[in-house]
C-alpha cells in the first residue's frame, strides 16, 4: 500500500535528497589526484585459472576500512559486501571523491542528507572516511525501512533507487505502478514506472495526481538510476563470489 504524503513530511527533506552516483568524471578526478582507475590491468587475480578476485582500490579499502564497513553493516542489518558494492559505484573507493552536486566521500552523501545524518548520529565531520561510511550505511538503512512491504531482493533494489534518486521519486513511481494495476512493492513495475515520471507524461500525471507534475516533481534522469541499480547489484553478485 502506498504511503500517504504525511510519511514524506515525517521523514523530512534530507531523506528525499538521495545520494549522487559515481560517474566517469568522478573516476577521472580521482585518477588525476592520485586515485586508481578500476581497469582490468588493476585486477588482482586469485589462484591460476580462477575468477578475478578484487581490484586494487577495493583491496585497499577493505584493508583499511574493512572492520568499519563490517561493523556498521552488521549494526544496520546489511551484508557488508552489499555496502562495498554501493561504495564502488558511488566513489570507486576514492575517499575524497566529490560530485558536481556536492556529494562527498566514499558513500557520496549529499550535503542536505549529510546534515541530517550528522545530527542523528552526533557526528561532526562526515568527510572523515569512517564517519562517511557509517553515515552512508545509516542512510541506506533509513531508506530500507521505507520499503518494508517488499520482498528482500526487491527491497534492496528499491533502496538503491532511493539512494540514487531520492525516495520521493521511488514513491512516485510506486504510485504510477499502482495506478497501472501493477505491484508497487516489486522492483520490475517500479523500474518501468520511473521513466514515466518525465515531463512528457504529464497527462498520465493528471490521472494519477490530478496535476501535471508528480509529487516529487518531474524526473528526467530515470536511465541513470536504472543503470545505477543494475551496476550495484552486479558488483554485489561479484563480491559475494569472491569475498566471504
Amino acid at each position: 500500500m502506498i504511503r500517504p504524503l504525511l510519511t514524506f513530511l515525517f521523514i523530512g527533506l534530507a531523506f528525499f535528497a538521495g545520494c549522487t552516483p559515481s560517474s566517469e568524471n568522478i573516476a577521472r578526478k580521482a585518477e588525476a589526484v592520485g586515485g586508481e582507475k578500476d581497469t582490468l590491468s588493476a585486477t588482482v587475480w586469485a589462484d591460476e585459472g580462477s575468477v578475478p578476485a578484487l581490484d586494487r582500490p577495493a583491496e585497499r579499502v577493505i584493508s583499511r576500512f574493512g572492520p568499519t564497513i563490517k561493523r556498521y553493516a552488521e549494526r544496520y542489518g546489511f551484508d557488508w559486501r552489499f555496502v562495498l558494492a554501493v561504495m564502488k559505484q558511488e566513489s570507486r573507493f576514492y575517499q575524497r571523491a566529490e560530485s558536481r552536486k556536492g556529494a562527498f566521500g566514499l558513500m557520496q552523501i549529499m550535503p542536505v542528507t549529510g546534515l541530517e545524518v550528522a545530527r542523528k548520529l552526533d557526528l561532526r565531520d562526515l568527510s572523515h572516511p569512517e564517519n562517511n561510511i557509517r553515515g552512508g550505511i545509516f542512510y541506506l538503512r533509513k531508506l530500507y525501512t521505507m520499503f518494508d512491504g517488499a520482498a528482500e531482493a526487491d527491497r534492496l533494489k528499491l533502496t538503491l533507487a532511493a539512494y540514487n534518486a531520492g525516495v520521493s521519486r521511488v514513491y512516485d513511481a510506486q504510485e504510477v505502478a499502482a495506478y497501472l494495476q501493477e505491484q508497487p512493492n516489486e522492483w520490475a513495475p517500479v523500474r518501468d514506472a520511473l521513466p514515466l515520471l518525465s515531463k512528457r507524461y504529464y497527462t498520465l500525471h493528471r490521472n494519477v495526481w490530478g496535476q501535471e507534475k508528480p509529487r516529487g516533481g518531474w524526473f528526467g534522469n530515470a536511465k541513470e538510476t536504472l543503470n545505477y541499480v543494475d551496476a550495484v547489484m552486479d558488483y554485489y553478485d561479484e563480491y559475494r563470489t569472491v569475498l566471504n
